[in-house]
Parts: structure tokens; sequence; C-alpha cells
């Protein structure tokens, strides 16, 4: 029996609100390469206006705005659209400041500078618990990167390996994700800095060799080796034979 195709999904839209336009570009470019929807705005009437307009699923805010700060900008928002997931971007880490951003309505928050990877895991996650879907019973999560006996949950945030679980520091979840995410394919010092490190970082090659070493301890340790040194290519992930 012949049955119709089934239709794709439509690619999730984020609206990334701040003041800097660099980085409103920056963003959005690492959003786009994830194959989702990005539009900035660098003010927040702007971003009012854009949100009506445009219906994100998401928006990336900055708390400190020079017209409407985030908090007035979040409320306008979820006026009309409270479903709306909202990541706050604060350069101030103050415990007072995130309790602020939480009670406020947002969702999430990151504190500049910020792993562009970090952005992404985040709001993946923001989404996935909007809209989710069961897993197979026994299975892993839905929301789950799996590459052979690797697994690693993107809303939880946790990693085990053959059941167990690995401890990772937010970097180092970064920089796994990011090789997850592209099993079997080289990725090269440059692009991992890039997306892996803070927009601003400006960092040297060798902080990826050093962090490739702290996950190979933590995941390959005792196991057949899942993480290879492409020589004069850089790095890729890929399932034991």
């Amino acid at each position: 029996m012949d049955t119709a195709p089934a239709t794709a999904p439509s690619p999730w839209r984020i609206l990334v609100v701040d003041d800097e336009p660099d980085l409103v570009e920056v963003l959005c470019g690492a959003l786009r390469y994830e194959g989702w929807q990005a539009r900035g705005a660098e003010d927040g009437p702007s971003a009012v206006a854009l949100a009506a307009e445009w219906d994100p699923h998401a928006v990336v805010l900055d708390m400190m705005l020079p017209d409407l700060d985030g908090m007035q900008v979040l409320e306008r928002i979820h006026a009309t659209r409270p479903e709306v997931r909202v990541l706050f971007l604060t350069a101030r880490d103050a415990v007072e400041d995130r309790i602020a951003a939480l009670a406020a309505g947002g969702d999430d928050y990151v504190t500049k500078p910020f792993s562009l990877a970090e952005v992404v895991v985040r709001l993946r996650g923001l989404l996935r618990r909007a809209a989710p879907s069961q897993p197979e019973h026994g299975g892993p999560p839905a929301h789950a990167l799996v590459v052979g006996d690797l697994v690693l949950d993107e809303q939880a945030r946790e990693v085990t390996r053959a059941g167990d679980t690995v401890e990772l520091s937010p970097t180092e979840f970064a920089l796994l994700h990011l090789l997850m995410r592209h099993p079997r394919q080289v990725l090269s010092k440059a692009q991992i800095l890039d997306a892996v490190w803070s927009y601003d970082f400006g960092g040297q090659a060798h902080v990826v060799e050093l962090y490739i070493s702290y996950l190979r301890k933590k995941i390959d340790a005792g196991r057949p080796p899942m993480i290879h040194t492409v020589r004069g290519a850089g790095y890729l992930l890929k399932a034991p034979r």
C-alpha cells in the first residue's frame, strides 16, 4: 500500500535580542548552523514587535538592554505569547540576579562570556521540554544523542557510556555534544574553538588539545576508544567496531 510521505517538521524559530550587533550575528549564525531559523533585534521595542510578527518558539534575551530591559521585554512578549521559552543572557552572576531572571518568567540563563555550544544545548533542552516526546520503552530518551554505547541526554545534561555515568564539566559536555552532533566527521581545532568556546574567547588551539585529553580520560579510559586524532586535520568521534 502506498503511503503519503511524512511532512518534515518546521524548524524552530529563535529570536536573539542583544544590543551588541556582532553578538546577535554570531548567535544567529550558530543557531542557523543547527538547522533552526534565527532573527535578531538590538533593542526592546524591536524585539517585542518582531516577536508579535514572527511568533518565535524561543527568545535569547539580554537582561541589560538600553531602553526596555530584558524583564520588560519578557513581560510584553509573554502577555500575548505565554508559551514562548526565554533564555536570558546576563553579565551579572550574582545569585539574586539569577533568581530575579527566573522569577520574572525566564526558563534558563547563561552568563557572559558564554559558550555558543552551551546556548544551543540549553535552548534545545527548553524546546524539548515544551514539546516532549516519549522514548521507546527501555531505550534512550528522544532528546538524547547516541553514538555506539555513548549516550548524551541533552535535556538532563547527563552522559553515560555502556550504562555507566560519566561526570563532565560544562565545557567538556559542550565539546562532547559538538563531537556527537557530527559523528564520523573530522572537526578542525578552529571549528571546535569557534563552536565551543565563548564568542569573544580568542583562545589558542592548545586549549582544544587539553580538553580533548580530558574527554578521553573520562570517555575512553579502559574502553575501546571513540575519540580519534586525524593528524593535521582535527578530531572525530565514532563508535568502535
